[in-house]
């Protein structure tokens, strides 16, 4: 299986299809409800159904994923029987082996039913119609990379006593996002020199968005939130709350975290953990998500591109 323990939950939505191809009377005898074996529609909907919930026991790859909804309806024509199949879940992985196992396996049912009034019978497509949900969906594409600094603020690594790793990490993880890092610094852990780059960074070098890494703990040096509460104009709490929720539930130190997040104008300032693995996690929390802000600092709404 793929670990999908990095991702985060977010509405999941499929739609499948399947046909099966039979004889003119045998539909017209489905239509009655004369099928010997029964109710051939409402037995195949119970069944695909039952096997959407049982994916994960059917194909071995697949994810246990909570559905939340399983629809599974019909559209019958001269000839044949559409199958239409739709799955919900939120969850980290996608659902759309839910909705083409719930397919396919309503598409068997109607053949195991009438198959003994019609040798003719085909099961000739069983596909995906659409999926939606996960981090592709949420991309956000803008005309020109933003302008980014990725700040280290930590005593040892300043002195060279420390290899920075979060930093690095983070940088690594903004080649996916449509960013540009134009500057990436190491600082130590002094209130004056962090709030003073602060404001240098986004007032003189316009960066759009500022991401800073240590100083976020409880240690007497830790200044880096108190620096930042004094360059922001405006605090977005959600932010720094998602990072911190996300980081619980997988190191549950992660609420000892005081980082903060909040706007320069249109600079967004993030604090993020000093340790490499909290500082990959929080991205992991918060891209792409996050960059839809700039739309909204630039005044575009909530209108995602």
């Amino acid at each position: 299986m793929k670990d999908v323990s990095e991702k985060i939950d977010t509405l999941r939505e499929a739609t499948a299809e399947a046909s099966l191809k039979a004889r003119a009377e045998t539909i017209d005898i489905v239509r009655r409800g004369d099928v010997p074996k029964g109710n051939v529609l409402e037995m195949a909907r119970a069944a695909g159904i039952l096997a959407a919930k049982k994916t994960s026991e059917l194909i071995p790859f697949c994810h246990q994923v909570p559905l939340d909804w399983v629809l599974v309806d019909f559209e019958i024509f001269e000839e044949e029987i559409l199958i239409k199949t739709e799955a919900k879940a939120i969850w980290k992985t996608g659902v759309e082996m839910e909705a083409l196992t719930a397919a396919t396996i309503s598409a068997l049912t109607i053949y195991d039913m009438l198959k003994p009034l019609d040798d003719s019978l085909e099961i000739k497509s069983a596909k995906l119609v659409e999926k939606r949900g996960g981090k592709s969906e949420w991309k956000q594409h803008f005309k020109t990379p933003l302008r980014t600094a990725v700040l280290v603020l930590s005593d040892t690594v300043s002195q060279g006593k420390k290899e920075d790793k979060s930093g690095k990490t983070i940088v690594e993880k903004l080649k996916k996002e449509p960013v540009e890092v134009l500057e990436y610094r190491v600082f130590p852990d002094d209130f004056d020199t962090i709030k003073k780059e602060m404001i240098r960074l986004s007032d003189e070098e316009g960066m759009d968005l500022i991401l800073t890494t240590g100083g976020t703990g409880l240690s007497p040096r830790d200044v880096t939130v108190e620096a930042t509460k004094e360059v922001i104009e405006r605090e977005i709490p959600g932010i720094s709350e998602a990072g911190r929720i996300y980081g619980f539930q997988r190191t549950p130190y992660a609420m000892l975290s005081r980082g903060i997040s909040g706007a320069r104008g249109k600079t967004i300032i993030i604090n993020l953990p000093g340790s490499s693995r909290g500082a990959a996690e929080s991205m992991d929390a918060l891209f792409p998500w996050v960059l839809h802000a700039f739309w909204i600092l630039r005044g575009g709404g909530h209108k995602r591109k």
